[in-house]
């Protein structure tokens, strides 16, 4: 299991740039409104340090990173909710998405047009935001039509249900009508259970994905600190990124990066910034499977028991779970192998009530 990640924002704020620089996918980037016209999707290896070393130990045949899938939506207009500039397609696009992140333009060019004129990120930011509230307003407001008559039928289980429902709808209403967006109501995992076929845009976590020029990257600027001041009303985080600086990493290889980065004052990648933004957002983990055919990343929620981390890889193995033989990537780096950690009683046997950690080596045994 990945995740994909949905990019939106208006036209020409570097959406496709910076999709092209993080996957390597050729999308088109050009300077006109509406360039992207159906989602381009490119899929990222997850760089992963503990992978390289369990590849290094082990010598596979393979290794299988973890994946992350970016879609790069068409650029949202004013109107889009009304289906301007075929606004309702590119909505749609963003209802298979897991997470999203919303590009905001914090650099001056006046070679790089800007849709309404001038560049004023926190106004960009809540043209789109305003869109996708008020695409989700239309479908609660009909949702809320149909559960508030079957709330007053008889009693039954699709009328209690019903009545449950009315009352977080109700809630959301509230925030929505106001343009704001649904995920500010902080639902509990039940109240979102209840809702989640309605696929509500802004109930998506989201983050501000900052783009800035290179020479402005480490320093900040007057539009990067409007930025984090309207992304914490929203209660959103934001990512610094340099479009530019992106695409220039994406023509080096592993040994010129970590050069370039110095170069550039920087300690990581936008690219390993905003996966790890994802995957805190999402509340995502890694484990690892490890043998002499392949090393590979399995991507898991935080949480999650070791059969459903062993159905990660086959429904089978989450069916007939029998127990697993898990080691620590702590132990095992500091072991240097499994078979050395085992030795030393640091292999443990888990159950069906295990909860897996971050980094856990695993081995599952089943029976189907």
């Amino acid at each position: 299991m990945g995740f994909k990640c949905g990019i939106v924002g208006l036209p020409n704020v570097g959406k496709s740039t910076i999709f092209n620089a993080l996957t390597s996918a050729g999308a088109e980037a050009a300077n006109f409104p509406f360039c992207t016209k159906d989602p381009n999707v490119g899929m990222v290896n997850i760089p992963d340090s503990r992978l390289a070393e369990l590849t290094r130990v082990y010598k596979p045949k393979r290794e299988i990173p973890a994946i992350m899938q970016f879609v790069d939506i068409a650029g949202l207009v004013k109107g889009a909710s009304q289906g301007e500039g075929l606004g309702n397609q590119f909505l749609s696009h963003i209802r298979e998405t897991d997470a999203v992140m919303h590009v905001v333009r914090c650099f001056e060019d006046v070679n790089v047009t800007h849709v309404e004129g001038t560049v004023n990120p926190a106004h960009d930011a809540e043209v789109v935001n305003l869109e996708l509230a008020l695409r989700d307003l239309d479908t609660l407001d009909k949702k809320l039509t149909k559960d508030k008559k079957l709330a007053g039928m008889a009693a039954s289980p699709d009328s209690k249900e019903a009545k449950a429902r009315v009352a977080i709808l109700e809630r959301l209403k509230v925030l929505l009508d106001d343009g704001k967006p649904a995920r500010l109501a902080e639902l509990t995992g039940d109240e979102t259970d209840l809702i989640r076929d309605l696929g509500l845009l802004t109930l998506k976590p989201m983050f501000y994905c900052a783009n800035m020029r290179e020479d402005e990257i480490t320093t900040g600027n007057a539009h990067l600190e409007a930025v984090k001041a309207f992304a914490a009303e929203q209660k959103c985080d934001v990512v610094v990124i340099s479009g530019k600086i992106e695409s220039e990493i994406a023509e080096l290889d592993a040994s010129e990066k970590a050069d370039f980065l110095k170069e550039m004052g920087l300690e990581e990648s936008g690219l390993d910034r905003v996966i790890r933004k994802g995957f805190s957002l999402l509340g995502l983990q890694t484990y690892f499977t490890a043998g002499e055919q392949e090393t590979r990343a399995w991507t898991i929620h935080k949480g999650d028991k070791a059969p459903a981390a062993a159905g990660v890889i086959h429904s089978d193995f989450e069916k007939g779970f029998i127990r697993a033989e898990t080691l620590g990537f702590a132990d095992f780096q500091k072991c240097g192998s499994w078979q050395a950690a085992k030795e030393k009683g640091l292999v443990r046997t888990e159950g069906k009530e295990y909860v897996v950690q971050d980094a856990d080596i695993m081995h599952f045994l089943f029976n189907v």
